[in-house]
């Protein structure tokens, strides 16, 4: 058995998915997060948790009905990049997946507002420490 440090054997891997919803402009769909929850106020990739026992494609499928409003079918999910990153007690681990095709017009039914936006964009602005390293990864699959 391989040696095992003492704070790795404690830690609590936090899964999450997110989406890259893209639009025919080639622009980026980001939500501003709600006061009240944790980074409040940074722009994000739409997405949540996985609940126990459900897939990563079956969480974000029922994330992005949740907090957007639409229907995204399994099939339009491509697995892009992830990131992970050290989050309080936990450790998240972020898994990002591009979609170019939905039905329905996003709304922010979670989020303080949604806004569309080019690479650039997604740089300027104020992003969780996990969303950031993956705006260079999503611009080398554009």
């Amino acid at each position: 058995m391989a040696n095992v440090r003492s704070d790795q054997a404690e830690m609590v891997l936090f899964p999450v998915v997110a989406a890259a919803l893209i639009d025919r402009r080639g622009r980026v769909l980001v939500q501003q997060r709600p006061p009240g929850k944790m980074m409040a106020g940074l722009w994000e990739f739409p997405g949540g948790k996985l609940e126990r026992g459900e897939t990563p494609e079956a969480a974000l499928i029922r994330e992005l009905d949740e907090e957007l409003g639409i229907t995204v079918s399994a099939a339009a999910l491509s697995p892009a990049a992830f990131a992970s990153e050290p989050l309080g007690g936990r450790h998240l681990l972020l898994l990002l997946y591009i979609c170019r095709d939905w039905a329905g017009e996003a709304q922010a039914l979670d989020a303080v507002a949604l806004d569309w936006v080019d690479i650039a964009g997604l740089r300027a602005l104020a992003m969780p420490p996990a969303d950031r390293p993956l705006i260079d990864l999503l611009e080398a699959l554009l």
